[in-house]
């Protein structure tokens, strides 16, 4: 029997016996923790173990590890951070040595996520800098233009892939343009069409190749005035699919976010409808998550295929001396100073 086309959180840092009922029987495909779920390597560890064994397979555990504002493991057991707008401007003047640093960061981060379980990281955020918009993207932007963003977004995907994590590209087709938060409203991108493709979209298009991907609960008026993209098939079958390229596995955003309306059951139907494989929820609340379960769908055809795809992803980790690899990117990162 095939998992179903889910993706949940929790809420603390072990499972209480109602999760662990729930999360038997809605047989999810995978997980997601964040910092209300994390404490130590050991008990990470523990709940990565035990969140497997609910559903009694090699399950996904996800995580957004960025860097910056977004991230989840952090000192003093994990290592810091800075955000992705820095290694922008590294590549602005030195390109070739902000690319090595992204690399390196990126491997070194899933060297340190692979130790304790999880083995997705929601990296890279593909999204332009676009200036007026508002701050949920900011900082964690590669670029003001796609090139940056491209190639840095190439180089973080072959670090996590190379240290054994699987990546997820977001926020697909682009959500730096964005005037409101999504995680509290619906954002409105009234661009025309063309510009879109010529700058927000262009970074996935590039990187199309990648295993998995989040969308943007955003709508595009140029193209669907109607439906944010999550739940849009214009944006689903008509950008995202045909003229992106993209064919791995597409997830949503987190279904709890604000910008979406209607009941759960309702918002993970209609993502399914647009053409979604998968079913984010990642706040842990159970009465949610039981909607959520009653539009997940048993994975089949392309849907399965391509997440048979995301989890071959999660390959065997190229060995790395971590000591080394830090000096290296250290005297790197000396470069954005410089």
């Amino acid at each position: 029997m095939s998992a179903r086309s889910v993706i949940y959180g929790l809420a603390g840092l072990e499972l209480t016996p109602d999760e662990r009922a729930f999360f038997r029987d809605a047989d999810p495909w995978g997980f997601i923790v964040f910092a209300r779920n994390i404490e130590t390597p050991k008990q990470l560890a523990r709940l990565t173990m035990s969140l497997r064994d609910c559903v009694g397979r090699d399950a996904p555990v996800l995580v957004d590890q960025e860097g910056g504002r977004v991230r989840r493991l952090r000192p003093p057991h994990w290592r810091e951070m800075l955000p992705a707008q820095p290694y922008g401007e590294l590549y602005l003047r030195e390109p070739e040595a902000a690319i090595e640093a992204v690399r390196l960061n990126h491997h070194l981060m899933a060297q340190e996520m692979r130790v304790v379980g999880v083995d997705v990281d929601c990296v890279p955020c593909l999204d332009l800098r676009v200036p007026g918009a508002d701050a949920i993207i900011g900082d964690r932007a590669l670029g003001e233009t796609p090139q940056p963003i491209i190639d840095l977004g190439r180089a973080a995907m072959e670090g996590v892939m190379a240290g054994g994590v699987a990546p997820i590209i977001k926020h697909i087709p682009g959500h730096g343009r964005a005037s409101v938060d999504s995680h509290l409203e619906l954002p409105v991108v009234d661009a025309e069409a063309d510009l879109l493709r010529e700058t927000d979209f262009a970074p996935f298009e590039a990187l199309s190749d990648a295993p998995m991907a989040m969308t943007a609960h955003i709508i595009y008026s140029a193209i669907d005035a109607d439906n944010p993209a999550t739940t849009s098939t214009e944006m689903v079958q008509g950008i995202i699919r045909s003229e992106l390229g993209f064919d791995g596995l597409l997830m949503t955003d987190d279904l709890s976010m604000k910008a979406l309306s209607g009941s759960f059951r309702e918002r993970g139907e209609a993502s399914l409808r647009a053409g979604c494989d998968m079913l984010l929820h990642c706040n842990g609340d159970m009465s949610e998550m039981c909607a959520v379960a009653e539009a997940a769908v048993e994975l089949a055809g392309r849907g399965q295929e391509r997440a048979g795809g995301a989890l071959e992803a999660r390959g065997k980790a190229e060995a790395i001396d971590a000591v080394e690899a830090e000096s290296r990117l250290n005297g790197l990162l000396d470069l954005i100073e410089a």
